[in-house]
């Protein structure tokens, strides 16, 4: 092999000492091979080997080793091979011989499209794209890890796989779009890692964890960890066919509202958290127990310390560790469908955690977050604010909620925003409209609910006709004001029909769904049970009259866990649900009646046809507030019309009449006061016959008895409740 002169072969190339001291940008420039004519000239550095050789292979096939020199303190050896010949790296360590490829003997990795499809902020599956990816280059085994920073003077990869020693792994820069990339061969799935980042000032923050993760430590542990590419097997075909139907806006939807960390803790230890197959096996049976058609889950992304209340999520594209490995959120999902029950989760695309070792000042400026957060938001730890007006941002918020539908086969997001400034609403709507668009797209027959916090006209309209695309948009304010009505004073309760009257004016100007969330769980640091007014027994009949109202009003449903136990505490998300006090009369009697409300809601297509149409719903009595009785009609095209009857004192009301739009014989087919519900047992006997009797402007009416603090649900068809 012709020879160079030592001078030009072991010379430290320019730059060099950057690379010792830890601030190389361009290590490609110095490391890997680089042709000097007849030879390729190789430099690696490895600051704590023994020695380093190079195995070359032969022209007549298999391979020779070949010694490099080390030619400087720092940890740089150079050796030579024949132009455009095959090597691999053997390196002594002081514990063991490792044999790899050179990562700095490897191309460009991503492509001028991939690149394309981040800086467009297109809806992209940007997982695949950036962060880190098993894969083969060139018949190697390894990881490409790519990671967006344009600020950074240098980025290195760092993990177990090279001691967290950032000299080891710098990346490479694509300025074209201020991404970092490397291949590392001879690593893969299950090796923790983090980013190393210079800024443009020339210091070294702490360790960043990938944005675009796909699995995580368990906290307080923060590293991100790799994970293998090979594809769940799915078993949900039929569900997944059929949904668009089960969440179409005339379907049954109730979702059972669930902070998985805390539903229940396994031996009732607060510290220990249940696997995603132990809620499979235990929240799934419970939630179908109730009839709820969904389960939707508190974010499942990866939170930076614990519960904290308002937290957003660190990871936003990693189920929390907490909980198993993301193979088994998998199955969660794919068991919920095996009984048909759909899953939707929160998603929180507006803020993020300060957290320095997630996206916040990323390479050392605001590059994720907006860049103007509030004066308080870093000194007393509130969230960040993503900045959507940076089409990156928006692709990788897209992305995200791409991949959580897609990957993991969710039914639907809950898009938890909080209010903006006046300022920056627009982008927000801009924003939100290019979600929906691109879940529409991709994703059909997916479910998007908007929070109770936008408060724009037309959040449920379709973006054509100038709304935002929602499917739904949650709806606490009916039941805010219902349950302070039901926390007065019975005497003092006509005075307050007026508010109760007007949300009919506003029950359809969205697409709703009616919500006890977890917010109303820890209102004032008390339960709704405990605020009813009344002793025990009556705050009981209160919490059903409560559920009763709710699920004969126009609007699909969510309640949060424990509320069908009549759980007397309040929710501690560092605690659980209280499991003991549901073996107690009360919780058994209410348990009871919400999966009968579910049931009936299912059976009865005027229950739940009609929640988005103004046909859906009439009046029948308003202006009683004498009595503090309401009264009105749920319809459906070809069924029956369910009367709701609903009496907010602790009187029975005798030989009531009310009037309805048939004659014969009206069925009672809910009555909050049975007695396998908790209650007294005042009703009807199963039902009446209406006559024609005039009342409330219809030719017929029945007469009933109204029990106390009571609901009553009646109508003349019969449905199969199983």
């Amino acid at each position: 092999m012709p020879r160079l002169d030592d001078k030009i072969l072991y010379s430290i190339p320019d730059g060099a000492g950057a690379l010792f001291d830890g601030t190389c940008g361009d290590p490609f420039s110095i490391l890997g091979r680089h042709n000097a004519g007849s030879v390729d000239i190789i430099r690696v550095f490895y600051r704590d080997a023994r020695r380093v050789r190079l195995v070359v292979a032969r022209r007549n096939g298999g391979w020779t080793e070949r010694p490099m020199r080390r030619v400087d303190d720092g940890g740089l050896y150079i050796g030579h091979v024949s132009a455009g010949a095959a090597y691999r790296l053997k390196v002594t360590w002081a514990d063991g011989v490792e044999e790899t490829a050179d990562p700095y003997s490897f191309p460009l990795l991503l492509s001028e499209h991939e690149m394309d499809l981040f800086l467009s902020g297109r809806p992209a599956r940007l997982e695949q794209v950036m962060g880190a990816r098993p894969m083969r280059v060139e018949d190697v085994a390894g990881v490409r890890f790519a990671v967006w920073a344009p600020h950074a003077r240098r980025v290195s990869v760092v993990g177990d796989f090279n001691i967290w020693d950032g000299r080891r792994h710098p990346m490479r820069l694509r300025h074209e779009a201020g991404i970092w990339e490397i291949f590392i061969p001879g690593i893969g799935a299950g090796e923790r890692y983090k980013y190393e980042i210079l800024d443009h000032n020339g210091r070294i923050g702490p360790h960043k964890s990938d944005p675009f993760a796909l699995c995580a430590e368990i906290p307080p542990a923060t590293a991100s960890i790799i994970v293998a590419p090979s594809p769940f097997t799915w078993t949900d075909g039929e569900w997944m066919r059929d949904r668009g139907l089960r969440q179409a806006d005339e379907a049954p939807i109730a979702i059972y509202e669930v902070h998985a960390p805390s539903w229940r803790r396994p031996t009732g230890d607060p510290a220990l958290t249940m696997s995603w197959d132990d809620l499979a096996r235990e929240l799934l049976p419970h939630a179908r127990d109730g009839g709820f058609s969904h389960i939707g889950l508190m974010p499942v992304m990866e939170h930076p310390s614990g519960w904290v209340w308002g937290c957003p999520p660190l990871g936003l594209f990693c189920p929390s560790a907490r909980h198993g490995p993301p193979e088994g959120f998998a199955r969660f999902v794919d068991a919920c469908h095996a009984m048909q029950t759909g899953v939707i989760l929160d998603w929180v695309p507006d803020r993020l955690p300060p957290d320095m070792h997630g996206n916040a000042c990323f390479d050392g400026t605001a590059l994720y977050e907006h860049p103007h957060p509030p004066a308080t938001s870093l000194m007393e730890g509130r969230p960040l604010f993503y900045d959507l007006g940076r089409r990156e941002v928006r692709g990788f918020l897209i992305s995200s909620a791409l991949m959580w539908l897609e990957r993991y086969h969710l039914d639907g997001l809950r898009v938890d925003t909080q209010p903006v400034p006046a300022e920056r609403q627009e982008e927000m709507a801009v924003f939100l409209r290019e979600l929906n668009e691109a879940i529409a797209e991709r994703v059909p027959g997916a479910v998007v609910i908007a929070s109770d916090t936008l408060s724009a006209s037309g959040v449920t309209a379709p973006v054509t006709h100038g709304g935002m695309g929602f499917s739904f948009q949650w709806n606490t304010a009916l039941p805010r004001m219902l349950a302070a009505y039901m926390e007065r004073d019975p005497l003092w309760r006509g005075g307050d029909h007026a508010g109760i009257i007007a949300r009919s004016d506003t029950a359809f100007s969205e697409k709703f769904i009616l919500c006890h969330a977890h917010v109303e769980g820890m209102r004032d640091g008390r339960s709704l049970l405990s605020r009813l007014a009344g002793d025990a027994w009556q705050k009981q009949a209160c919490m059903r009259t409560y559920l009763s109202f709710m699920w004969g009003w126009p609007g699909k449903k969510l309640l949060f866990m424990g509320l069908e136990l009549a759980q007397q505490g309040v929710w501690n998300p560092e605690g659980q649900l209280d499991w003991e006090a549901s073996r107690l009369p009360a919780s058994v009697g209410m348990r009871r009646m919400v999966g009968d409300l579910n049931r009936l809601y299912r059976a009865y297509p005027a229950l739940h046809r009609g929640d988005c149409v103004p046909d859906g719903f009439s009046w029948v009595i308003r202006d009683d507030t004498q009595n503090s009785v309401f009264a009105w009609l749920r319809h459906a095209a070809d069924s029956a019309p369910v009367l709701v009857i609903c009496n907010m004192t602790p009187v029975v009301r005798h030989d009531y009449r009310v009037g309805v739009p048939y004659r014969g014989y009206w069925r009672e087919i809910l009555n909050s006061d049975a007695v396998e519900y908790g209650g007294a047992g005042v009703g009807n006997a199963g039902g009446v016959h209406a006559h024609d009797h005039g009342a409330h402007g219809f030719e017929h009416s029945c007469v009933l008895s109204l029990p106390p603090l009571g609901m009553l649900y009646l109508s003349m068809a019969q449905a199969d409740l199983s």
